[in-house]
């Protein structure tokens, strides 16, 4: 909880500048350049949302190496785990770069991207911003190992450098008329871009020499192998693929369903709440490497306190936000955008959910936790799609936000409880079988040898009896080392 407090606060001070910035931002694009581009900018700047399985589910593998390692600078098994991050993310990126110059050559924007996208120079920026998208992946490895170093704070603390760019960036182009409305978000991408280069040169002092040893090693392919991705991160890219298309197509179903107008004002509703959100994720995130750190040592401990938290913390901000709301849409959009009752109702709801998922998400970072949401995420993108359809033409530009509301609630948080649910009850009926069981000042349980993170394989136990018969096996060799009889030896083992 003190990982996801210091994050928590870190990332409100970070938000409540970016907020702050980006408010003026936005009124200074919607003023200058106009409603429809600043439509465009929140279409296009979706798409690290729409293609987060960007890196192929190769986060899970880094963030497990890290942060069950307890010899971060020296381990190989980090190094290996690096190593393969970058090369797996070195082809994804250069897939993407493919793909913005092939769709921008086919003229393929339009199409894909329905009325939200400007005639004049529009689908030029969205290759624009595809192809950037894809330059950066492999310089986010450095973002995972800060997670998996519980180091989340500084890498959110990184995030302060993108609204200040972008403030000085858009406002030089106001004060010397350069007409650049079409090419809002490739200004946002190269602003993130840092926030990567960052992350990674605190990444490579923190883990020295290891960043610099693995990009040495990452054209030896074959003589220097990686580790075997695929069992985390498979489950971990359906996720990945399933949950921008369940998730983050409110746009472009409003693109093709609704206007301009609606896109506005779920672009500005989605801006406003989305300090919340990303508060929320990024606390949530934190307690990543706290759980796969206690896998690894054999802790069992309930993520049950802190959803409740969560979801507590996500309502009051959420509640918070829908009261000022009125007056900062009145800012921003200087009257011309209001925020009705049902797309306040629906994201504070909203909020408060995606809140109450991150710490049963973040137990389920194992690779059978993993594999079990594969399920239920795969299920929510036809009901989220078909809700939010729905719920478009009943009310509109809140129509998304209740759709993607009721998804999380009946494809993610309930089957997650009770997965955690039955997973602490095996597991400390294991552990109580076995008569190890140890519970702690704050009520976690310890159990030798439980549940240990399937990457390291061989090297480590996850029964009680096998660590019982390597304990004896110790003990017979160092007897005959001493020269002790062979009955002893025998009976040692």
């Amino acid at each position: 909880m003190a990982a996801v407090g210091s994050t928590a606060a870190t990332k409100v001070i970070v938000m409540g500048l970016s907020g702050v910035l980006g408010i003026i931002t936005s009124r200074m694009i919607i003023q200058n350049f106009g409603t429809d581009a600043y439509a465009q900018y929140g279409l296009l700047s979706t798409f690290p949302t729409l293609l987060p399985f960007a890196d192929l589910g190769i986060a899970a593998i880094v963030i497990n190496a890290v942060a069950g390692s307890s010899s971060v600078r020296t381990d190989d098994f980090v190094k290996r785990s690096i190593v393969t991050a970058f090369r797996v993310l070195l082809v994804s990126g250069g897939i993407m770069v493919a793909v913005a110059l092939l769709i921008t050559l086919a003229g393929w924007w339009p199409v894909l991207l329905g009325e939200g996208l400007l005639p004049d120079g529009g689908s030029l920026a969205a290759g624009l911003c595809l192809a950037v998208f894809g330059l950066v992946i492999p310089l986010t490895v450095g973002q995972r190992i800060l997670v998996g170093l519980k180091k989340t704070s500084t890498q959110v603390a990184s995030q302060a450098v993108v609204a200040p760019f972008m403030l000085l960036a858009i406002g030089s182009a106001v004060m010397f008329s350069v007409p650049v409305g079409s090419y809002l978000a490739v200004i946002s991408y190269v602003a993130n871009s840092l926030v990567s280069v960052i992350c990674l040169i605190v990444a490579a002092r923190a883990l020295s020499p290891q960043i610099g040893s693995a990009v040495k090693l990452v054209p030896r392919v074959r003589s220097y192998r990686g580790v075997p991705a695929l069992g985390l991160a498979w489950p971990m890219l359906v996720q990945m693929i399933a949950l921008p298309v369940a998730m983050q197509t409110g746009r472009l179903l409003l693109s093709h369903l609704a206007g301009p107008d609606e896109l506005a004002q779920y672009n500005l509703a989605s801006q406003l709440f989305g300090i919340v959100l990303q508060t929320v994720a990024a606390a949530g995130i934190a307690l990543w490497p706290v759980y796969a750190a206690a896998r690894t040592a054999g802790r069992v401990e309930s993520p049950t306190v802190p959803t409740l938290w969560f979801l507590l913390g996500g309502l009051v901000l959420g509640t918070a936000l829908a009261v000022l709301s009125p007056f900062l849409a009145r800012f921003v959009s200087g009257g011309a955008i209001t925020l009705d009752g049902w797309m306040l109702v629906g994201f504070v709801v909203f909020v408060g959910l995606q809140a109450a998922k991150y710490p049963v998400g973040m137990y389920m970072t194992d690779k059978t936790g993993l594999v079990f949401q594969v399920l239920p995420i795969v299920l929510m993108v036809p009901l989220n799609l078909g809700l939010s359809w729905w719920f478009i033409g009943l009310v509109g530009a809140a129509g998304p936000v209740l759709g993607s509301a009721v998804s999380v609630a009946l494809c993610q948080l309930v089957p997650n409880l009770w997965y955690v649910s039955r997973d602490l009850g095996r597991r400390r009926a294991e552990a109580a079988a076995d008569g190890v069981v140890d519970e702690s000042a704050d009520g976690t349980t310890a159990a030798a040898g439980l549940d240990v993170d399937e990457q390291r394989g061989d090297e480590t136990a996850t029964d009680q009896a096998i660590a019982e018969r390597a304990v004896a096996e110790r003990a017979a060799d160092e007897r005959a080392r001493d020269g002790r009889t062979g009955d002893d030896e025998k009976e040692a083992r």
